[in-house]
């Protein structure tokens, strides 16, 4: 549930990612001075063999473009030396599906000889509230597993944001990877070009894994990775454009322009809370006694049956739903009115799945009165009793 739960921390911290694709990285990239090789993106096996031509070159790498990463695990990336293979390569790769990500399109890159790889990245700290510049000698891995395995290879530098990387502080960094003036110097642009790309472009983070060193001294940015905060976007109309959510993300933004906030997840049991804290106590407590929760769902604290309708609907588009768990605590929000409410909801709601509520809060006792007369409840007092109603639920709807 890892991977879900940034996703609903995301909702509720002022940073939200949008990631962008390498190809889009690096022309943000070399639009700030920092060289990378040369590359064309193709849609088709054909546009990729025309591209080969153009290119000019022996050998090339055919990369999957999809914001997800593995691509090479999953076979995504292959290199090629002649038409046959380059048409072969693209259109097996177009066919791919990599993490839940179909492949629409490939980068066409030249295949660089490389005397040795780095890594460099700009990412925020939270912990100093400040960015922070990572760079290891061990380029073209797993960065996270190189600093579990060896962590005395990776170098971190917290920037201040007053002084920024003035000229000497950009050459200290570079000559930490590199004894030769000439690298060194190169290093020291590409530091600061990168650092500028990152504050500019209100990113969280910007990376290059690999930079490579190639036979003849040249420093270039073979793979490139950007990820920008979208609340920042507005200042951004050219990143805007670079935007495409997935199905999830789209589900999401739907949520945020009704009022609510929804994050889909795997489970089967459904819930919908008012507040953010007690939804993720909800998808605990459902955790805790067996179960999992289909979805974080936050309509906060209204009772209007309209609102209640519309998050319905999204959380029943889900087919993995076999249960609904309505955990509401009524604080400004009566239980009566909360009551009134569903009861109208659900007059337009068609569903055969189990609902249970658990109803706590001012009035209580007269919103589960209400509930309790319809058939279509299962009222529960409590957070537990109710929990164990739903998994109870789940494991019936299953037999």
């Amino acid at each position: 549930m890892g991977g879900h739960i940034w996703r609903v921390l995301s909702t509720l911290q002022p940073i939200c990612p949008m990631k962008v694709h390498e190809y889009q990285a690096k022309e943000i990239f070399s639009s700030y001075g920092i060289p990378v090789e040369r590359h064309a993106l193709c849609h088709t096996a054909d546009g990729a063999v025309a591209a080969y031509h153009r290119m000019g070159v022996n050998r090339v790498a055919i990369k999957a473009q999809v914001l997800t990463g593995g691509r090479g695990k999953a076979g995504g990336v292959k290199l090629a030396d002649n038409d046959r293979d380059v048409y072969q390569y693209a259109q097996t790769i177009l066919g791919m599906t990599i993490k839940g990500y179909p492949v629409t399109k490939v980068l066409l890159s030249e295949a660089i000889n490389i005397a040795a790889e780095y890594y460099i990245s700009f990412t925020i700290d939270r912990n100093t509230r400040s960015v922070v510049l990572i760079m290891s000698a061990a380029g073209g891995m797993d960065i996270e597993e190189v600093a579990r395995q060896y962590p005395e290879k990776i170098m971190r530098y917290n920037i201040d944001p007053l002084v920024g990387i003035p000229d000497y502080l950009a050459r200290k960094f570079a000559f930490s990877l590199f004894e030769q003036a000439e690298q060194a110097n190169r290093m020291t642009t590409i530091i600061q070009n990168l650092y500028k790309a990152f504050i500019e472009k209100d990113a969280s983070l910007a990376e290059i894994n690999p930079l490579v060193l190639t036979p003849t001294g040249t420093l270039l940015a073979i793979d490139a990775k950007m990820v920008l905060d979208d609340n920042a976007l507005y200042r951004h109309s050219d990143l805007q454009k670079l935007s495409e959510p997935t199905e999830d993300e789209k589900l999401e933004a739907i949520a945020k322009e009704r009022g609510f906030s929804y994050v889909r997840m795997d489970g089967e049991i459904g819930c919908m809370v008012n507040g953010a804290g007690l939804a993720m106590a909800t998808m605990d407590m459902i955790k805790l006694y067996g179960g999992n929760p289909a979805n974080f769902l936050d309509i906060g604290g209204s009772s209007n049956p309209i609102k209640v309708i519309e998050a319905m609907k999204l959380l029943l588009d889900d087919k993995k739903v076999k249960v609904v768990f309505i955990n509401i605590f009524g604080g400004i929000t009566r239980g009566d009115d909360v009551a009134v409410g569903l009861l109208q909801a659900f007059d337009q709601i068609h569903t055969d799945i189990p609902i249970i509520v658990r109803l706590t809060g001012t009035n209580e006792r007269m919103g589960r009165e209400l509930l309790s007369k319809n058939s279509r409840f299962q009222v529960a007092q409590t957070m537990e009793e109710a929990t164990r109603m739903a998994v109870e639920s789940l494991k019936k709807e299953s037999i």
